[in-house]
């Protein structure tokens, strides 16, 4: 028998089916096993696992996401931070100034003029 791989996700459909055969087993009143992973108090108490298991996955992502949308707030301010500065440099020193090349923007005087094509003449 093949190994099953626990590294990906059982669907939520085969949980609840699960869920539904431990809801079931209560109407079984004669159960007894000598398998231990298998006996009543085992199930019980892996429900209850999983259920705790599940609960605290629920509170870190939504920590997660709380974490992920304020660093995504932090780093558009340091974006439009950066930007001001940018322009702050641009209104100083002028747009040709190596002050402005040296917070990343490019020298008016290094831009290249745009040139004309040539008007091509249809011959025939």
């Amino acid at each position: 028998m093949v190994a099953p791989n626990t590294n990906r996700r059982l669907p939520d459909q085969v949980i609840s089916q699960d869920i539904d055969s431990l809801n079931g087993l209560k109407t079984v009143v004669d159960y007894i096993t000598v398998r231990p992973e298998a006996t009543s108090d085992n199930l019980k108490q892996t429900y209850q696992t999983m259920l705790a298991q599940q609960q605290h996955e629920t509170k870190k992502l939504a920590l997660y996401r709380a974490a992920s949308d304020a660093a995504r707030l932090a780093e558009w301010e340091f974006h439009n931070a950066v930007l001001a500065m940018k322009e702050v440099v641009r209104g100083h020193y002028g747009s040709d100034s190596d002050q402005a090349q040296s917070v990343g923007l490019k020298k008016k005087s290094d831009r290249k003029r745009p040139t004309r094509k040539p008007a091509t003449s249809a011959s025939s």
